[in-house]
């Protein structure tokens, strides 16, 4: 497995020396976040919060406002589109969606069916079949060329169903330590709907929030565990979102399985090296059953590299979408 060597070029200080100019102030955020968000201290995650907007989607014969970042410039290759894991939000690119931006690569980061900030008071299903139409619908909708897309944990199973359905609107993939063999949600599917909503409460608990971070993240302060706990469950306060939650885990979730090798598109697969949530073998099989992929892993990096480590994963994403610009540079005579 290749491993990546940082480039100094790209990093970005532990003290994040451009804090200042993230800063926002509480007035800025959208009126639909929750209001929980001016307790957020990550400058960061304000500054992308700050840019959340809702975008009409027509979907299952309504028009659900869904949330996103749009990007701030157009580019001449394919837009990134950045998807999220399980049960999270757009929030997550908090650190490498400016880094993205910087290198001029055209950037959104788009909230899944279910998740995120988008309105469903009028709450549509949110199965794997629906999250994947209301995904091409934005797609048709507000991009509308092929996309480069970006699949974290569970988000790279979206991608895979996605790309296999509608390879049409896929030119690339990257995959990030990615959750993909599992089986749906198993057992939970066949839940009572009482006790199903009760694993759902406990899943926004503070204690399971915590307890979930010591495991994808590696040597973090408690502060910032639970400033970082914070930003991932601001979602989970809207009234609608513990039915969605359930809606999605009785349906039986993602099982990708068969779809995996029937992915014919450029994959790059990023891994963290000391993920503890999902093994590296599963990286490697991976890897091994796509047909057209690449694999980096990043050192001292767990499940989540793009919060843990933006300045590699953004390097080896811009590298990933400028691949065929230096291909054909290296093929004009001199």
């Amino acid at each position: 497995m290749f491993t990546l060597t940082a480039t100094p070029a790209l990093l970005m200080p532990r003290k994040f020396r451009t804090r200042e100019r993230f800063s926002i102030s509480a007035q800025n955020f959208p009126s639909f976040l929750p209001s929980e968000v001016e307790n957020i201290k990550d400058p960061f995650a304000r500054k992308l919060a700050s840019r959340i907007e809702r975008l009409p989607v027509s979907f299952s014969e309504r028009c659900i406002m869904s949330s996103c970042v749009k990007p701030l410039v157009q580019s001449k290759t394919s837009p990134v589109v950045l998807l999220h894991g399980f049960d999270s939000s757009c929030l997550e690119w908090r650190y490498t969606f400016p880094l993205l931006e910087e290198a001029g690569m055209e950037t959104w980061a788009v909230d899944i069916l279910g998740w995120g900030f988008s309105d469903l008071e009028r709450l549509p299903s949110c199965d794997v079949a629906s999250k994947r139409d209301h995904l091409y619908q934005f797609w048709r909708s507000h991009i509308r060329r092929p996309i480069i897309l970006v699949g974290p944990s569970l988000g790279a199973a979206v991608a895979i169903d996605f790309a296999a359905n509608h390879p049409e609107a896929v030119e690339k993939l990257v995959l990030i330590d990615a959750s993909v063999y599992a089986e749906g949600t198993g057992d939970l599917a066949k839940l009572p709907r009482a006790l199903a909503y009760a694993g759902v409460y406990l899943l926004k608990s503070v204690p399971l929030r915590l307890y979930v971070n010591l495991l994808a993240f590696n040597e973090i302060s408690l502060s910032t565990s639970i400033d970082w706990m914070n930003v991932g469950r601001l979602h989970c306060l809207y009234p609608w979102w513990e039915d969605a939650t359930v809606n999605f885990m009785v349906s039986g979730g993602y099982n990708v399985n068969a779809q995996i090798d029937k992915v014919k598109k450029r994959t790059l697969i990023i891994w963290g090296e000391d993920d503890q949530i999902i093994s590296n073998k599963l990286a490697v099989r991976l890897h091994s059953e796509l047909p057209n992929a690449i694999i980096r892993q990043i050192p001292e990096c767990g499940h989540i590299p793009h919060v843990e480590k933006p300045n590699s994963v953004a390097k080896l994403i811009v590298e990933f979408a400028r691949e065929a610009c230096y291909e054909d540079a290296q093929t004009i005579p001199l």
